[in-house]
């Protein structure tokens, strides 16, 4: 189910203006809004979210070293067998395409879509971003309601993606 037209918004871009910007131990950075915040996580990784004053979460985005298994000509099957081996049930896969082109390097997508253990569901945009500094996995997810509205800041995050 390869779709590179799905990945249509993936255009290579600069930081976003008032963007804050982390960098992991690998050396690839993850931009992010500034109304969003922070998230503690395992350490050489970095995630931000949008949440509620209640804590649900709105937006999420993360960003990891490669572990070892992904390879981007099976980047599709390898996220959905990943993300059911998380717990993860009715994982969905929406869209993949590989050959896409980052700011500095190139790399597979995957859309898909799940339910997590604590019955949340969300959408997801997952990459393996290969480049000269190694390869990285972004993560962007919302929860179905707030898809529509959260996606145009996870595509702008996952496309200012530096590894």
């Amino acid at each position: 189910m390869q779709s590179a037209g799905r990945f249509g918004w993936l255009h290579p871009v600069a930081v976003g203006v008032g963007w804050r910007v982390t960098r992991i131990s690998d050396g690839a950075t993850l931009a992010y809004p500034s109304s969003w915040r922070a998230l503690p996580g395992d350490g050489g990784t970095a995630s931000a979210a949008l949440r509620t004053p209640h804590g649900r979460y709105l937006g999420y985005l993360n960003i990891t070293p490669r572990q070892g298994g992904e390879r981007e000509r099976s980047w599709g099957a390898f996220r959905v067998r990943h993300n059911r081996g998380e717990g993860d049930t009715d994982v969905r896969l929406r869209a993949w395409a590989r050959a896409l082109r980052f700011r500095d390097g190139r790399g597979a997508c995957v859309q898909d879509s799940y339910t997590t253990i604590t019955r949340a569901r969300y959408i997801e945009i997952a990459c393996l971003v290969s480049g000269s500094g190694g390869a990285d996995v972004i993560v962007g997810a919302a929860p179905p309601g707030a898809w529509r509205a959260e996606a145009p800041t996870i595509e702008r995050a996952i496309s200012a993606i530096t590894v």
